[in-house]
């Protein structure tokens, strides 16, 4: 009987190339799909818990996250992951910082600086001995970059700024005054050094925002601003006009009865000529520039410069194949354009293929991300963050029993319906999990047929979140996710055999049956160089008896021949006299589905809110590795 491999030595033989349109705008991109079926794997949650090195070493054996990620990459290679997310591994402005309060991009946990040499993760030594067993594998390293902003100056510097509107960045509140801000960035660890990588110290010049003047020790949005008694005349009575019209329309809306038309919107606020911020970027809360701590001022030639070098560097010498990039919303596009187009020729040369980026941009409006895409090029993708929120909204709906409960919106303008070939899939990441700002609900009993969805599905690049597979920790913390019976007393994950199902099966054409509110399915046609590939996948979030019209047209049919119910669906699939079986279900459990004189079948999934289903050939090469024996203690030495 095959297994699946327990030692760095065995692997998984790679699953065939599948077909996969593409159009001109993102033929780079298309190209990394028509790999492996890729699987793109956030290796960290928020709350993961990593031991570094002390100062004075270089490892710190199984303690720290670095090498528990080498430890668990065999396994995690061989049911089907082919890209590493990696958290934020440059230097933050403490020992546990996650990596997104940056302090220094060019140190990797090399440099005795703020407090540790090592980041959170490890040491730069355990990040190489983790790319190399990444490299020996075949998984892409995915480099998480956060170019948005600095954290943790080494001392303050005096400059001008004025307050603005947290709601519409805009908007000054107040005049202009100096502040002193801890916007200096001396890098005293890589000063000792020699100051090796790079020689930019940071000053006040190099920023446009802020959120702390250590003057008066006030916590507030600033603006950083030229000198104002610089300032043309003109600008002065612009925004005395401003004002001015700004007041009548306000208070017009104030006095208008509920009756009326809708209220007037005042004109947005004269631009102040000079030092302020970039034009360039999301139009959210007016300006979305600013997101917080220092924000970075991409119009200095030196910053550009700055970071147009990193991204090469982090290619060329430490041998990253893609990047991840933090709040691509909150800073230049065009500076963006630039750094991708520099990050995709030094791959090229490095590797003569193309990097893998991703964009993260946390909105429900799927225009705004197709307005990056268009705007960046180079390949890009984004995550589909909208169809995060709608994997939410149906959920929201089954929790409350809602008649509104809907699998045929699950699509409902998300990347994947706008921009399929760019969609980076996902179902939960570390800013929506519980306990974050950015929180998304989500019933646990439904995750396994979103993942259902964004793995075994021909559309869009899925990611697999490392809280999903083994947990979150934390004051809310969550086992893995997708449990179910194993039918010895215990539980188990379908995660991992729907992520191996995706490696072995998802391959082909694939035809659509999503007419009903709460039983969808699709299938798989399978390819010709993977033979007994294909498969067939039905998803189910209602108990509820049909609709009338689904009667009619003897799409689904609720069968009570047993407890629980059984949701079915006859579909064309196969060759006649062909067995499936279902590869999520216990092997005890399995019961075959026979291929009619017709060429269909009547596959089926137990009803209520976890049901998902996906049959394949019971005779196909990989049948017998289900269920996956996976160990979800990642902590486990």
């Amino acid at each position: 009987m095959n297994s699946l491999p327990t030692n760095a030595q065995q692997s998984i033989p790679p699953a065939p190339e599948t077909d996969v349109p593409s159009t001109p705008a993102h033929s780079l991109a298309v190209s990394r799909l028509a790999e492996d079926n890729p699987i793109l794997f956030q290796a960290f949650e928020w709350h993961t818990v990593s031991t570094p090195p002390q100062p004075s070493a270089t490892h710190a054996s199984q303690t720290s996250h670095y090498p528990r990620l080498t430890r668990l990459l065999p396994l995690l290679s061989a049911i089907g992951i082919t890209s590493l997310w990696l958290p934020p591994g440059c230097k933050a402005n403490n020992a546990q910082g996650n990596g997104y309060d940056c302090y220094d991009l060019w140190d990797l946990g090399e440099f005795d600086q703020k407090w540790t040499r090592s980041v959170k993760w490890g040491s730069r030594e355990e990040l190489s001995d983790l790319k190399r067993e990444a490299k020996r594998l075949g998984v892409s390293v995915i480099w998480d970059a956060v170019l948005n902003h600095k954290t943790a100056g080494d001392a303050t510097e005096e400059c001008w700024a004025v307050e603005v509107d947290k709601e519409d960045r805009r908007i000054e509140l107040g005049d202009p005054r100096p502040i002193e801000a801890y916007l200096r960035f001396d890098f005293p660890g890589r000063k000792e050094a020699g100051m090796p990588y790079s020689d930019l110290i940071w000053h006040a010049e190099h920023f446009n925002g802020t959120d702390w003047d250590a003057k008066a020790r006030q916590n507030k949005m600033f603006k950083l601003i030229d000198d104002p008694s610089n300032l043309p005349e003109s600008y002065a009575e612009q925004v005395r006009l401003w004002k001015s019209t700004r007041s009548t329309i306000l208070a017009k809306n104030h006095s208008a009865s509920p009756a009326e038309e809708a209220c007037e919107q005042p004109p947005p606020p004269p631009r102040r000529p000079g030092r302020g911020w970039a034009n360039d970027v999301d139009d959210m809360h007016g300006n979305a520039d600013y997101l917080m701590f220092s924000n970075i001022d991409y119009t200095h030639p030196a910053v550009r410069q700055d970071t147009l070098k990193w991204g090469e560097w982090m290619v060329d010498i430490n041998g990253v194949d893609g990047f991840r990039l933090d709040a691509v919303q909150h800073f230049s596009y065009n500076f963006t354009r630039e750094w991708i187009a520099r990050v995709q020729a030094a791959s090229q040369r490095k590797r003569s293929e193309p990097a893998f980026i991703v964009g993260e941009i946390w909105t429900g409006e799927v225009d705004r991300i197709v307005k990056w895409l268009d705007v960046v090029g180079g390949g890009a993708f984004a995550y589909d963050s909208p169809l995060l929120y709608n994997f939410s909204r149906i959920s929201e709906d089954v929790r409350t029993n809602s008649k509104n409960s809907d699998l045929r919106t699950i699509l409902r303008d998300s990347l994947l319906e706008h921009r399929p070939h760019a969609a980076v899939t996902l179902v939960t990441n570390h800013d929506t999990q519980p306990g974050q700002t950015s929180f998304t609900p989500m019933l646990p009993e439904l995750k396994a047929l979103w993942y259902a969805f964004i793995l075994l599905r021909s559309e869009g690049y899925p990611c697999v979140f490392w809280g999903d597979l083994y947990g979150m920790k934390g004051h809310k913390a969550e086992a893995p996710a997708c449990l179910v019976s194993d039918g010895k007393g215990g539980k188990r994950s379908l995660l991992p055999d729907l992520m191996l199902a995706r490696r072995l099966f998802a391959f082909g054409e694939q035809k659509d049956h999503l007419d009903s509110m709460t039983c969808v399915a699709w299938t798989r046609e399978g390819h010709s160089a993977k033979p007994g590939s294909g498969c067939v996948v039905l998803l189910s979030i209602d108990p509820w008896p049909l609709t009338e019209r689904e009667q009619r047209k003897g799409w689904f049919a609720r069968t009570r021949s047993g407890n629980p119910k059984t949701v079915t669906k006859k579909i064309p699939f196969g060759k006649p006299g062909e067995v499936y079986i279902d590869l999520l279900a216990n092997a005890e459990d399995r019961i075959g589905v026979i291929i009619d004189s017709t060429g269909a079948g009547t596959f089926g999934c137990k009803a209520g809110t976890h049901a998902v289903a996906v049959f394949v050939r019971s005779g196909a090469v990989g049948v017998d590795q289900f269920p996956v024996p996976f160990v979800a203690d990642a902590y486990k030495a």
